[in-house]
């Protein structure tokens, strides 16, 4: 009895080796020097992070405009004239550029005969954005003679953001109107339309051509 017993256990454990050996290989660490196996990558899941990264400009909001309205009260306050000759001319600016995006106010000095030159500073001010300082100047030729100093309101139309406003506006030929004793005239470069508005300025704002450079830093040449 005892010898069957003992043939029988014997079977059991040969045929229960092959199972263990392959148990204890997956089970042994490896050998000194060998790289661990990869880790099996983990089930996945949904994304549930932020949202990707949208490219600059795309469906941005447009920037602000500044209503006829405000406008008037602005450049009559700033400008010392009567809401009447402010509006008129600002109308007109309206009626041809549409709402301004920001505008300068600032005072300016011009001298010529024959040939002039023209020097201006001011501030710049845009809805939401930090006020800027910005300088000007520029050569003309034309008929005229003299020298005056004076305070200029300058509408700035599609002016999208305040850097772009540092590049050389040349004026637009027949582009300067006259309306209740104030002036104004057309400056244009790249989509960006510049309409200086000033009071009292006589013949010489129609009377000559020329261009405005517009920068960060005062230019003692207008080139």
């Amino acid at each position: 009895m005892d010898r069957r017993r003992l043939i029988a256990t014997g079977i059991a454990t040969l045929a229960a080796a092959p199972a263990l050996a392959q148990n204890a290989a997956q089970i042994a660490p490896p050998p000194p020097g060998a790289d661990p196996a990869p880790a099996m990558p983990p089930q996945a899941r949904p994304f549930s992070g932020p949202a990707q990264y949208a490219p600059p400009n795309s469906g941005a909001a447009p920037t602000p405009t500044y209503s006829e309205d405000e406008v008037t009260h602005r450049v009559s306050d700033f400008l010392g004239v009567t809401a009447e000759s402010a509006g008129s001319v600002i109308e007109r600016a309206f009626k041809d550029n549409g709402r301004p995006t920001g505008y300068i106010a600032g005072e300016e000095g011009s001298g010529a005969f024959i040939f002039g030159l023209r020097y201006g500073k001011g501030l710049l001010y845009m809805k939401d954005r930090p006020t800027q300082t910005v300088y000007w100047q520029g050569p003309s030729v034309g008929f005229d003679a003299g020298g005056n100093g004076s305070r200029v309101f300058v509408l700035c139309y599609n002016l999208q953001y305040p850097d772009a406003i540092f590049r050389r506006f040349p004026g637009v030929d027949g582009s300067a109107y006259f309306i209740g004793g104030m002036g104004v005239n057309y400056q244009r470069a790249d989509g960006i339309t510049l309409a200086p508005v000033r009071a009292g300025v006589g013949l010489r704002l129609g009377a000559n051509v020329g261009y405005l450079s517009y920068s960060r830093k005062r230019n003692l040449i207008p080139l």
